[in-house]
């Protein structure tokens, strides 16, 4: 364990829940997001890209996407403002967890993030409005490569904690997971 991060496996096989150990005082407080050396789930891989997201309304459905190889990535996810449902659905062809999900909530006040490795696709729900979040991606994005699975698949049984506010036309239109063959890595 960490003096900065306390690291939680998961059942997922490489998907680590992370929190934070921030340091203040009466004027505020220092909190280190990310560093390789703290968080070994990371491994070697780069940061190749920093996205940050803002989504305006509760109950916005985002997801469930990921990067084809080679260009598949593992992706770094935390939330700086509101809270979220965040999941990763294991997509790795021959996994003992095909197919399965993990879900944590990430909340900008508890310092807390999640580690999706290569092979998983991501999705989350906004839990309050005006949402911001912060990945880091050891790939860049490749428009080419880009996968998704559809976030509201009853096959996947994810338990979305509220009543679906808004979604994109493309990912409504992502194939079902019986329809998809797995990643292989």
């Amino acid at each position: 364990m960490s003096v900065r991060f306390i690291t939680e496996k998961t059942p997922l096989d490489g998907v680590v829940h992370l929190t934070r150990n921030p340091i203040g005082d009466a004027r505020g407080y220092l909190e280190r997001l990310f560093c390789a050396d703290d968080v070994p789930a990371w491994g070697s891989r780069p940061i190749a890209q920093i996205n940050r997201t803002r989504t305006l309304k509760a109950g916005t459905l985002r997801g469930l996407h990921f990067q084809h190889p080679p260009n598949a990535e593992c992706k770094y996810i935390t939330c700086l403002s509101g809270r979220v449902y965040d999941v990763a659905l294991d997509l790795r062809f021959g996994s003992k967890t095909y197919g399965q999900w993990y879900a944590v909530e990430l909340v900008a006040e508890a310092h807390n993030a999640l580690i999706i490795p290569e092979g998983f696709a991501h999705g989350f729900q906004t839990m309050s409005d005006n949402v911001e979040m912060l990945y880091l991606h050891s790939a860049p994005y490749a428009g080419a490569a880009e996968g998704g699975i559809d976030a509201i698949d009853v096959a996947l049984n994810i338990r979305w904690p509220a009543p679906l506010s808004e979604r994109s036309k493309r990912d409504a239109a992502l194939p079902c997971l019986q329809d998809f063959e797995g990643i292989t890595l």
